[in-house]
């Protein structure tokens, strides 16, 4: 199993995808693997997400994890489907230890120093910061990142192509997440790929 450094640096960005119809999953796959982006987040946003990662998980180069972790239920269903890596938008006991147990790469999502604190003494030092511009953007992480010197964040939640860089740049980022890359129920598959391959060539 991968760890979660490796999974955070293997690409600038992690596609945040959504994903309502099984049948597009392996082409929308192929387009971001192809375009340098391996790492594919597939939120548990729709009926059909946790088929859509057993199906990407078919595609050569593609590391598959699932989104929207709430709960150790949704923990539990995503592994069975294959997922390799979990995210979640936030933090609670209960999914702390399920994730602890399970021995998943987990990146839970924090929004304030109590949030890293908690997720601190879980065991957690690599976070989601989500939402990123809602919660107060590049000065809040700033800020954040200041006390807790080794944590390292994944911001996702409004990062366009036009501030990616911007947040890459900062030190305490690994990796952003980006809904921008391919839009739920896209099917130019050239297009995702085309954006994919700018994103993957952005500087960290």
């Amino acid at each position: 199993m991968m760890d979660l450094d490796s999974i955070m640096t293997m690409a600038p960005v992690i596609p945040v995808l959504v994903v309502d119809d099984v049948a597009h999953a392996r082409p929308l796959a192929e387009a971001l693997v192809a375009g340098g982006l391996p790492i594919l987040e597939v939120t548990l946003r729709t009926p059909v997400a946790l088929d859509v990662i057993t199906e990407m998980a078919k595609v050569p180069g593609a590391i598959v994890g699932a989104g929207t972790v709430i709960s150790a239920g949704d923990l539990s269903a995503a592994l069975v489907a294959g997922a390799r890596f979990v995210v979640s938008p936030g933090i609670t006991a209960a999914l702390g230890s399920a994730a602890r147990t399970s021995g998943v790469p987990f990146l839970p999502g924090v929004a304030s120093a109590s949030d890293i604190i908690r997720a601190q003494e879980m065991g957690f030092n690599r976070l989601k910061f989500f939402p990123a511009v809602a919660s107060g953007g590049l000065p809040l992480l700033r800020a954040l990142a200041a006390p807790f010197g080794h944590v390292r964040f994944c911001p996702t939640g409004g990062i366009t192509p036009e501030t990616a860089g911007q947040w890459l740049a900062e030190p305490s980022v690994v990796c952003v997440g980006g809904s921008w890359i391919a839009g739920r129920g896209e099917t130019d598959w050239a297009a995702i790929e085309a954006r994919a391959r700018a994103a993957a060539a952005l500087p960290r």
